[in-house]
């Protein structure tokens, strides 16, 4: 394949700039709903565990029938596998050296995340942390407006659902860590902001470039999300709900895959 990804008919820069970075926030606003929700009301971390499970089915199923899928679509199995590989290497390492730093349990309910006391610095190795986490997911947004048809809802859905758990889960861990409703609420704000800058440049970064490019950069998105979801969210549901697990999770599939044939 050759050539540039084709835009839309009568589609103008600007708006799509800021249809781009509209779909992204109200995506990442779901993180800061999440956080309303896990921060004010003491949620049973069965409840968490299962809803972070249904959030990492649907993500799975969003990588796979989503972006994986155009990105072979667009440009073939080779850029594919390795925009996918490099960009679960990317994401692991950088997770790895979080970790080290305090934000390992970012998106834990339970007590295991560090406070500030215990461990200085935590509090901005899980704010970076959480970035990590959202910038993949809103800069596909933006670059599924670039075929020109509009905005992947499947995408947007997907990452909408997904993020109600991970803010609700995060936000609980912190409030066990005494961080404050500053703290807490800022970053999730400033995440969501954060989610429509990224969608809009998911939108305006690669135009121009060929649909091989193209592939490999949705790739590299996919792989840091399925790297996110199996690091961090999967463990998580796991440890609370452990013998329903699998099965909220082939429910999250499920639903965003009927969601993506609708």
């Amino acid at each position: 394949m050759g050539g540039e990804y084709p835009r839309g008919p009568g589609a103008t820069r600007g708006g799509a700039v800021l249809e781009a970075a509209a779909w992204g926030l109200l995506a990442g606003s779901a993180l800061l709903v999440g956080a309303l929700v896990g921060y004010l009301v003491r949620v049973p971390r069965g409840v968490v565990a299962a809803v972070m499970g249904f959030g990492s089915g649907v993500l799975m199923s969003a990588v796979a029938f989503e972006l994986v899928g155009e990105a072979h679509e667009l440009g073939g199995l080779l850029p594919t596998t390795a925009g996918s590989a490099l960009g679960a290497l990317v994401y692991t390492g950088a997770n790895v050296l979080l970790a080290r730093r305090g934000a390992r349990h970012r998106k834990r309910s339970d007590g295991r995340q560090p406070s500030e006391a215990e461990q200085a610095g935590s509090g901005t190795a899980i704010a970076v942390g959480a970035l990590l986490d959202g910038i993949p997911e809103s800069v596909v947004i933006g670059t599924s407006l670039l075929a020109g048809g509009g905005v992947s809802a499947v995408t947007v859905a997907a990452v909408f659902i997904s993020n109600v758990p991970e803010g609700l889960s995060s936000a609980a861990g912190m409030r066990r860590a005494g961080r404050s409703r500053r703290y807490v609420f800022g970053l999730w704000t400033g995440i969501a902001l954060v989610s429509g800058l990224a969608s809009m440049l998911g939108y305006g970064l690669p135009v121009g470039v060929s649909p091989v490019w193209l592939a490999g950069i949705t790739a590299f998105a996919g792989g840091a999300i399925l790297s996110m979801v199996a690091d961090t969210m999967i463990p998580e549901a796991f440890d609370d709900a452990h013998l329903l697990v699998g099965l909220v999770t082939v429910a999250g599939f499920l639903t965003a895959f009927a969601l993506s044939h609708a």
